[in-house]
């Protein structure tokens, strides 16, 4: 149902996509959990105050706890186009965020199969290579901040799998700040952010590039 009271913050509009900027703690999605109060919800209202269809297709995910970019499709066509990019990992993507512990190189990466926990059911965890229901996922990451016990990292995602970066950098003992689902801290923000996307218009083909500031660490509690 359209609901106007949420703000739709609007980074890019043409004919065929909207780029969004999504605030934390925002779910992208009605579910049993949250059936309103989504970004969908406030997306219908924005699209039906100008006359277009309120039908929401976000082409990439975020999580209900992570801020940032999120394109959405205005089409059928456009939303198949942008999404066949997405499968063959031609659209990229960088997160910014800010984990504990310190690195002694500036750039690695993480690899690994991920699966549901078996303890919980609701979270993600590292599995062996090879077990069924599992899913291989890598993430680069660069420093762009040391900042004592803790570092702020770009990362770059190949796949894009459910807390990913959540799940992955806790198993290194690198959990997220404000992670309480993987880490031991929580402060009520998980410091990550979908700071850059990077695609081909899906009518020209003209690569489009999108970046948020790095952010401030202030809001992020470090």
């Amino acid at each position: 149902a359209p609901q106007p009271d949420i703000a739709v913050q609007v980074v890019y509009e043409d004919a065929f996509a909207v780029v969004l900027e999504k605030p934390p703690h925002l779910a992208v999605h009605p579910t049993l959990n949250y059936p309103g109060g989504t970004l969908a919800n406030g997306y219908a209202a924005w699209a039906l105050q100008q006359g277009r269809s309120p039908v929401f297709r976000p082409v990439n995910r975020i999580d209900k706890d992570t801020s940032g970019l999120l394109v959405v499709a205005k089409d059928d066509a456009t939303h198949i186009g942008l999404s066949q990019q997405m499968a063959v990992h031609s659209v990229e993507r960088a997160y910014n965020t800010i984990v504990y512990g310190g690195f002694a190189q500036d750039e690695g990466f993480v690899e690994s199969n991920l699966g549901r926990s078996k303890t919980d059911r609701k979270k993600m965890a590292v599995c062996p290579a090879g077990e069924p229901n599992t899913k291989y996922a890598y993430t680069g990451y660069k420093v762009l901040e040391r900042l004592g016990e803790f570092t702020m990292l770009e990362c770059r995602l190949k796949t894009g799998r459910t807390h990913q970066i959540r799940v992955q950098f806790a198993s290194r003992k690198h959990p997220l700040w404000g992670d309480g689902k993987y880490g031991s801290h929580f402060k009520g923000t998980i410091a990550l952010q979908s700071a850059r996307l990077c695609f081909l218009h899906p009518e020209t083909g003209e690569p489009m590039e999108f970046a948020l500031e790095k952010p401030d660490t202030a809001p992020w509690n470090v």
